[in-house]
């Protein structure tokens, strides 16, 4: 690794390069505890989560989810509902929201909490110093928050007939007829079920036999149970081979139990997961060390292999979620600011999410799936909310709550929702697992009648009468017994 003079004085004492969600909370932090700090960002303010990720995406699902409620009429005592809409006029809400949270994230609000900000590109000329708009600036640290993009496969015949990713979808204002969605995980699954309930013939197409692969089976399969009972054609096990034009038709050719299947489309929306943003800021020319999946390395710390130079978020991963960026934020910017006096080992030990379909599905911990993969020995509690008050009043009732426990003990091991608020109602689970709070503790909280939050307190209520004890109730039974004379 080539060696760099240290500068005798810097410019600023932390330089963050990108505005997304690990940038700006780095920032944010940097500023708070009156550090000098610069953020470059060459795109737009808020990154990917404001403008093609987190939020458009939540404002589709919300549209989308009100016309779905239209269609269900009768399950709630109407006769008939129609709703008249326009698909441009969906999109357009959708941009009007990211709008109105865009000052949250805007240039305005950071110069005002004491940031240089700069949009502009960054370059990293050394450990220790950046070119911005032809000037080179220097900084004690660094932090790398460059985030992320669509990962697009090289399949043959697909730059031919053009694609769409979840970058480029957001400019639609002409509704697919037929949306081919290639990749089953979290954003695939998503935006799919928004367009199918927007009108689109939607197909879903996933390499692996199972839609969101990273949950157990019985959780994908309530999922799919709901995309196809809405219509949507769901193939699984399906290997995209390539793309081809066929009696003036797009057609997605994939392989199925070694037999090619032509899978027609009108438009094509790849969701494959993301690749991390390593290259054209100067990371190569350092030597910065990549990790295999091609995010940078960086060790317990959030360094990478020079002292100085941190990294946070989709660039780093292990999680490509907003909330972690957040929370790798926090570790980054103290470590940088104020290492070797003081600093933390970032900590992955309790990290939720949610994937946003109808039902939700969040999770927190392990899975069933993942206790088997690294042997960890675990009892089962599951809890069905088709038998839940408020569920059955809002016409929700379906889906489960499922909880993995240490053997004979209440100690949490990971959580699974599946139905309605579910990314809402583990926050509850997420607490107790983050301050070592059992079940017991749960079924011990008083919980508001009628709400979905009670499928929590039942189902600390189920692991309890699993674990009640015999001997002690026999005894008490002859008690009340010798009580009545």
């Amino acid at each position: 690794m080539k060696q760099y003079k240290k500068p005798r004085h810097f410019d600023y004492n932390l330089a963050v390069i990108g505005g997304g969600s690990a940038g700006l909370v780095s920032a944010y932090i940097a500023a708070a505890v009156k550090a000098k700090v610069l953020l470059v960002e060459k795109n737009q303010m808020g990154g990917d989560c404001l403008n093609t990720g987190c939020v458009p995406s939540k404002a589709l699902i919300r549209s989308a989810k009100m016309l779905r409620y239209a269609q269900r009429a009768t399950e709630f005592g109407f006769q008939k509902t129609t709703v008249e809409f326009d698909f441009a006029d969906v999109m357009e809400r959708v941009q009007q929201v990211v709008a109105k949270v865009a000052p949250h994230d805007s240039v305005e609000r950071y110069s005002s909490l004491g940031v240089d900000v700069l949009q502009t590109e960054a370059r990293l000329i050394s450990p220790y110093e950046l070119e911005v708009d032809g000037k080179t600036v220097s900084a004690r640290s660094i932090i790398v928050a460059t985030g992320a993009r669509p990962m697009v496969p090289s399949l043959p015949g697909l730059d031919e007939v053009g694609y769409l990713t979840s970058d480029t979808v957001w400019s639609l204002r002409e509704r697919p007829r037929r949306l081919l969605v290639l990749g089953g995980g979290p954003i695939g699954c998503e935006l799919a079920q928004s367009f199918q309930r927007l009108g689109s013939d939607v197909i879903l197409v996933q390499r692996g036999e199972h839609l969101l692969p990273r949950e157990d089976e019985d959780v994908s399969e309530r999922v799919v149970q709901g995309f196809r009972a809405e219509g949507m054609d769901v193939l699984t096990g399906h290997s995209a081979l390539r793309v081809e034009t066929q009696e003036g038709q797009k057609v997605l050719v994939c392989q199925h139990k070694n037999e090619d299947v032509p899978v027609a489309f009108d438009q094509i929306l790849i969701a494959l997961g993301r690749r991390a943003n390593v290259t054209g800021f100067g990371l190569e020319a350092l030597g910065v060390t990549l990790a295999p999946s091609g995010t940078v390395q960086a060790d317990e710390f959030l360094r990478t292999n020079y002292s100085n130079i941190y990294v946070c978020g989709d660039v780093t991963g292990p999680y490509q979620f907003t909330h972690t960026a957040a929370h790798q934020a926090w570790y980054a910017a103290v470590n940088a600011l104020f290492s070797p006096v003081k600093k933390f080992r970032v900590d992955y030990s309790v990290i939720p999410w949610a994937t946003f379909t109808d039902p939700e599905v969040a999770r927190v911990g392990l899975n069933e799936r993942d206790a088997k993969a690294q042997g960890i020995a675990y009892e089962i509690s599951q809890y069905g909310i088709d038998d839940l008050d408020r569920a059955i009043a809002d016409s929700e009732d379906h889906g489960f709550v499922k909880v993995l426990t240490v053997p004979g003990r209440d100690k949490i091991l990971g959580v699974t929702i599946v139905g309605s608020h579910a990314g809402d109602l583990i926050a509850e689970f997420v607490t107790a697992m983050r301050h070592g709070l059992g079940l017991n503790k749960i079924l011990g909280t008083i919980h508001i009648y009628p709400t979905l939050a009670e499928s929590n307190k039942y189902l600390a209520g189920v692991w309890k009468r699993n674990h009640k004890p015999e001997a002690l109730l026999k005894w008490v039974e002859r008690f009340h017994t010798w009580r009545r004379g």
